[in-house]
């Protein structure tokens, strides 16, 4: 059986878009039409295709500012997107860029070529001035922000865990070093099923608002409060298994060592000096801490601004804004060998470096990925990005990549072929 065939069947994309279904829509809305988070149907398909867009008006989030200085601008370019087709992994038709986005959900996609835009979409609830989670693309926010500390000479990723956190002393944290944490390479007892509701995710998510409370709910009531909970499980170092517990640890390290919320240090190290166009924000916990794993959202345009940043070794136009040697180490990768086993079967060959997933194919190609959809696909060769944000029903990007890799790369041989 197939990767596509294998997958639950759902409405298709165009029959449940969020305004031709009209949630929240009304003064009041009609009460079968209002989304809340408590109930958790702001988390329940097809109502988060309206929620994916609007997680300010369902939970407590903090504002990274863009600051007063102009945005830097996108130029147009004045011309088609090349045609391209291809054939989804495991299927044996050809599809092309159109049939992409209705397969995935896509709800804004934007693709730049040599600094330009060459394509902008935005459908449902979306438009250029609203901001979109980018669940788990958030993540490689986080990893690069560490990895500037470590290029910078501030933060250690040779050292343990406790030496930053002595809070984590006690938990399965405490003795894998900054850099396991980064790679994703940590021994713990932590597993990120979507499909299993005992999946400790989500009481991960629990603890951190992310996720409404059972009645009667004891657990841990913050981030910090639950990664104290989580214990060790084998050896840290051996191989890559994904968890978001990691990426919330190493949010904490940043926090203690810059000296600064995680909000603040996205302002003024990316945010700002990259030239965003709007305010990005992250959800927040019950005591105010940012979601480092996955609480990030941003206008679709400033996702590209990001991926053009990256893509340039960290420089804005002549200014260095991020450390070249972070960028760097990120495209250069991890070892495939460790991520294997664990590695999603969509990614085959690739690694996980400083929070990104690294392709190693022919044209370096490197990706931050958030689960429903979202993600960032730099191809340096090419000089392409693409910055896509959707709701897809399901979580997992197994999903989605049957179709998005395919596509991407297929745009990426296409722009090759008309230098």
């Amino acid at each position: 059986m197939s990767m596509l065939n294998a997958l639950p069947t759902f409405p298709a994309a165009k029959d449940c878009d969020p305004v031709q279904l009209g949630w929240m829509q009304g003064s009041p809305p009609p009460a079968d039409k209002i989304i809340r988070f408590q109930d958790g149907s702001g988390y329940r398909f097809p109502q988060l295709r309206w929620s994916f867009a609007h997680y300010r008006q369902l939970v407590p989030t903090v504002t990274v500012s863009k600051g007063l200085t102009p945005s830097t601008p996108l130029p147009l370019a004045q011309r088609a997107l090349p045609s391209v087709s291809y054939t989804p992994m495991g299927g044996t038709g050809l599809c092309n860029w159109a049939d992409m986005m209705e397969a995935t959900y896509t709800d804004a996609l934007v693709v730049m070529h040599q600094g330009q835009v060459i394509f902008e979409h935005f459908g449902g609830v979306m438009n250029p001035g609203r901001e979109h989670i980018a669940m788990s693309v958030s993540k490689s926010f986080m990893g690069l922000l560490a990895a500037c500390l470590v290029a910078d000479g501030r933060l250690d990723d040779a050292q343990r865990v406790d030496h930053y956190i002595p809070e984590l002393a006690g938990s399965g944290f405490g003795d894998a070093t900054v850099r396991q944490v980064m790679d994703m390479t940590t021994g713990i007892d932590y597993t990120e099923n979507y499909a299993d509701p005992q999946a400790e995710i989500w009481n991960h998510m629990r603890a951190g608002g992310v996720m409404p409370s059972p009645p009667g709910y004891s657990g841990p009531g913050s981030f910090y409060d639950y990664l104290k909970t989580v214990r060790k499980l084998g050896e840290h170092g051996d191989s890559f298994t994904y968890r978001t517990a990691n990426t919330d640890v190493l949010g904490w390290i940043v926090r203690r060592v810059s000296g600064q919320n995680t909000e603040q240090m996205l302002s003024e190290r990316i945010w700002q000096p990259m030239g965003a166009e709007l305010d990005a924000y992250y959800t927040v916990d019950p005591i105010g801490t940012a979601f480092a794993g996955g609480g990030l959202n941003t206008g679709l345009r400033d996702l590209a601004r990001f991926g053009e940043l990256v893509r340039n070794h960290g420089c804005v136009g002549h200014q260095q804004v991020l450390p070249a040697a972070a960028v760097a180490d990120t495209f250069a990768g991890a070892d495939p060998a460790r991520f294997a086993a664990n590695g999603p079967p969509t990614l085959a060959g690739w690694s996980y470096r400083n929070m990104w997933w690294v392709s190693h194919n022919a044209h370096g190609a490197i990706m931050a990925r958030g689960v429903h959809g979202q993600n960032i696909y730099i191809d340096p060769q090419a000089e392409m990005v693409i910055a896509r944000y959707a709701s897809h029903p399901v979580a997992a990007n197994i999903a989605n990549d049957p179709h998005t890799l395919p596509a991407y790369h297929a745009l990426a041989l296409a722009l090759l072929a008309e230098r």
